[in-house]
């Protein structure tokens, strides 16, 4: 199988080449938001890759709005098939969590738009809707360049921007959270959960909290939504202590966030991410499938 480029430019590499290693990044990211899927997003840049190495850059007026746009229709082909396959999947399903740079936390907006919270949130668009939100909002794209990208007229484009923005809006955290609010808000869920001490994980958890956990049929895990702050509290409280003499739980950049890493007997387990609203947590998702957990060896960088 032909794989992308992955080194920088330099001398030796063609223009074609260097142009996508500029931009790789980014096409990355925006095929990322589209799917919630590291491993998808990239199958879509080595398609993405093999298109572009056959273009004449000499008719590319716009070369990013081009790679961009040859994304765009590969990860809405992608969308499509991952709609199927999410269908037969084994409990509930998580996008796939990624260990972030520091300088993704930085960008605020960024780090926003694939926070674990937000790429759920995102989960609830159609295919067309989700593209258009991902290239206007996060990305900037111009009306008339997303309208090439997902074969609509910018009118339709706009109308489509309008109703993605107020669908999202009504499901997304009440604000953007910063990386410190976060930061302080896992460290007192970690200590509740490492003391054991019930009454603080109840006051660290939003009353009508709900857990997730995504196994994918292959390690257990909750085989649907846990909700309220009891249930949650107790579930993870008995949770840890049948595990505690084997397990730890360490801090990690998870999609532009603080987010925590559960290792038993040292080994990468679950990676447990959260959404904060009013200084509480809202949501808790814990990605246990070991298929997705191959982002977390090593950081990915993200780029706008």
């Amino acid at each position: 199988m032909v794989g992308t480029p992955q080194t920088a430019p330099d001398d030796r590499q063609d223009p074609a080449t260097e142009v996508f290693l500029a931009h790789r990044n980014l096409l990355f990211t925006v095929a990322y938001e589209m799917l919630g899927s590291a491993a998808d997003a990239e199958d879509v840049l080595q398609e993405t890759w093999l298109r572009w190495a056959g273009v004449d850059l000499g008719t590319v007026r716009d070369q990013r709005a081009y790679l961009v746009r040859i994304t765009t229709h590969q990860a809405l082909a992608r969308l499509r098939t991952l709609g199927r396959r999410k269908e037969s999947y084994v409990g509930p399903w998580l996008p796939e969590p990624l260990l972030t740079a520091p300088d993704v936390a930085e960008d605020v907006a960024l780090a926003d738009s694939v926070s674990m919270a937000m790429l759920l949130v995102l989960e609830t668009l159609a295919p067309t809707e989700r593209a258009v939100f991902v290239l206007r909002e996060v990305f900037d794209v111009g009306y008339d360049e997303i309208a090439e990208a997902v074969d609509k007229s910018p009118a339709a484009v706009r109308q489509i921007a309008h109703r993605a923005r107020a669908h999202v809006a009504a499901r997304r955290p009440r604000r953007v959270v910063s990386a410190t609010e976060t930061r302080h808000a896992l460290d007192a869920f970690q200590r509740a959960v490492e003391t054991g001490d019930l009454q603080s994980l109840l006051d660290i958890l939003a009353p009508d909290v709900v857990l997730l956990g995504d196994g994918g049929g292959v390690k257990q895990a909750v085989p649907r939504p846990i909700v309220g702050a009891d249930n949650v509290a107790r579930l993870l409280a008995g949770g840890w202590g049948r595990i505690v003499d084997i397990s730890s739980l360490q801090p990690a950049q998870v999609n532009g966030y603080p987010a925590l890493i559960v290792r038993l007997n040292g080994e990468l387990d679950t990676v447990l991410a959260v959404r904060i609203d009013d200084g509480l947590i809202t949501g808790l998702y814990a990605v246990r499938n070991p298929e997705k957990l191959s982002y977390m060896e090593r950081e990915t960088t993200l780029s706008r």
